[in-house]
């Protein structure tokens, strides 16, 4: 791709429409560099013979003909513009299109439920590193429950109930009654026996996208003072999916609009949007819930840029890629012969028991991302990747793991490690202190093999005994600055390893 392109997403749901600009480099790395929502409530305005009138139809005309305004001023060349089941369920769907389209200009594509369910699928699939689960979608008009096994779709069904026409059917007054909370779970527990696959996949985590989701998240994570910044692939602690249900159905509305996280336009809705997901849940008898930022549009997003290959193979591998080539700083010839050594010093050292088996994908992970800090400023570097690897997705890890990834790539010294460790003290376990000083010794002994970022160091021969570990250096040229930084780095890795350091430089000729 000789240059930078752009593609715009505009969602025209049931609560809300949004629009997200993603925008590709010349790279192919891809970045959001716009996003914009606005409330529409068109399952709410739908009449009672199932028409949105002219005068609804044409109040959401502004909203779109500024997305479609700023799509050119971002100069986007491909826009995806749709309508879920608002429009969708319509009498008039046609009808609404048709005037939507004349008014604004933009084409709109009306997703059928399992159009809307696979692209769901899509934007899971891509950005949380997860082989057998449900996904339930809750939007404002309908609810798409999808099984994953094996990352491949399995069933998918939607339902015509969502957050804003299930409160428009059934709350009077603002508040529900244990009547009227009793019949939403019974019109979901019936529209479930119709798709028995749901009820005979127990165990599985459920993953949650849309607005009353998401926004549950947001509730957990300030209650909790939780200490990393990120709402992709939270998981709530266990009970709390009811634990919140019967809090927030407990409180007048007014007293729910002032909840920490709670937005004011999402109070009135948020009661009969977490029925339906406590109740699938409970039939399901799913094992956890995992919040996901991605979705619907970074589904739409994904099948846009790449058509043909929708679908990443290695969700880790492919996210760890995008940074590296949104960020050119980073130096991407010198990460990845870093990456190298570390890789064989890590399968050639014995590993001690306090790494876990996915260690090594923290140290790979680690060894290719310390440098993206540099895109900032390069002095202090370090200390701008720390902020940027647990800000940004690292998709295909755990928030734990994000934070352990992020501390092995700016590691300096034990005691401010341990430090570190402190901040995060309610995502790290007790032994993550010792993994992240072992592996943040053995990615500075790797990073010291290319300390100059010339790559004089070609190939590494590895000995190890009970005492020593020996590293011969076959070099395409002298590798003074190397050796310097072995030596400076010899007397902390001996103390954290317990091996004393040994090196034998050689310089040949590569043909």
């Amino acid at each position: 791709m000789s240059s930078s392109a752009s593609i715009g997403i505009i969602d025209i749901g049931s609560n809300s429409i949004r629009l997200v600009i993603y925008e590709i480099n010349a790279h192919g790395a891809y970045r959001v560099v716009s996003e914009h929502k606005d409330s529409a409530r068109l399952s709410e305005r739908i009449a009672s013979d199932g028409i949105l009138h002219s005068k609804d139809i044409i109040s959401i005309v502004p909203i779109l003909s500024h997305y479609a305004l700023l799509c050119k001023v971002h100069e986007v060349q491909t826009i995806r513009a749709v309508a879920t089941a608002a429009i969708r369920n319509a009498a008039n769907s046609a009808e609404i299109v048709r005037i939507l389209q004349e008014q604004t200009g933009l084409h709109i594509e009306v997703l059928s439920g399992t159009e809307e369910a696979r692209y769901g699928y899509l934007g899971v699939i891509n950005t949380i590193d997860i082989r057998d689960g449900l996904i339930i979608d809750i939007g404002g008009g309908s609810t798409e429950v999808t099984l994953l096994r094996n990352r491949k779709l399995l069933h998918s069904v939607s339902f015509p109930f969502g957050a804003v026409n299930t409160t428009r059917q059934f709350m009077k007054n603002g508040n529900l009654t244990e009547q009227e909370m009793g019949d939403i779970r019974r019109m979901v527990e019936d529209a479930i026996l119709a798709h028995p696959w749901i009820a005979s996949s127990p165990n599985l985590p459920m993953i949650g996208l849309g607005g009353t989701i998401r926004t549950l998240g947001k509730i957990s994570q300030k209650r909790s003072k939780y200490s990393l910044q990120l709402a992709h692939n939270y998981t709530l602690k266990p009970g709390e999916l009811r634990d919140f249900l019967l809090l927030l159905s407990s409180m007048p509305l007014e007293k729910r609009k002032k909840v920490d996280g709670l937005s004011k336009d999402r109070a009135d809705i948020m009661v009969p949007g977490l029925i339906i997901m406590d109740t699938i849940f409970e039939a399901a008898g799913s094992s956890a819930c995992i919040i996901s930022g991605s979705g619907l549009r970074d589904g739409l997003f994904y099948e846009t840029s790449d058509p043909k290959h929708p679908i990443k193979e290695d969700v880790l591998e492919a996210s760890i890629h995008n940074l590296l080539l949104l960020h050119p700083n980073a130096a991407v010839k010198h990460v990845s012969h870093v990456d190298k050594f570390a890789m064989q010093l890590y399968h050639t050292l014995n590993v001690p028991p306090e790494l876990d088996d996915r260690s090594q994908k923290y140290l790979h992970t680690a060894a290719l991302l310390h440098r993206i800090g540099a895109s900032v400023h390069y002095y202090h570097y370090l200390k701008h990747t720390q902020y940027m690897m647990t800000g940004a997705h690292i998709d295909g890890l755990s928030h734990r793991e994000i934070v352990i990834c992020s501390f092995i790539a700016t590691y300096k010294t034990k005691n401010r490690s341990q430090q570190q460790v402190l901040a995060y003290k309610d995502l790290l376990m007790e032994s993550d202190a010792a993994l992240i000083v072992k592996l943040g010794t053995l990615l500075k002994l790797a990073m010291a093999l290319d300390h100059s970022e010339t790559q004089p160091v070609q190939e590494l021969q590895i000995t190890q005994t009970e005492s020593t570990l020996t590293l011969k250096l076959l070099c395409i040229h002298n590798p003074i600055m190397e050796l310097k930084e072995l030596a400076a780095i010899s007397k902390d890795f001996e103390k954290i390893w317990g091996l004393k350091l040994k090196t034998q430089a050689g310089v040949f000729s590569k043909k």
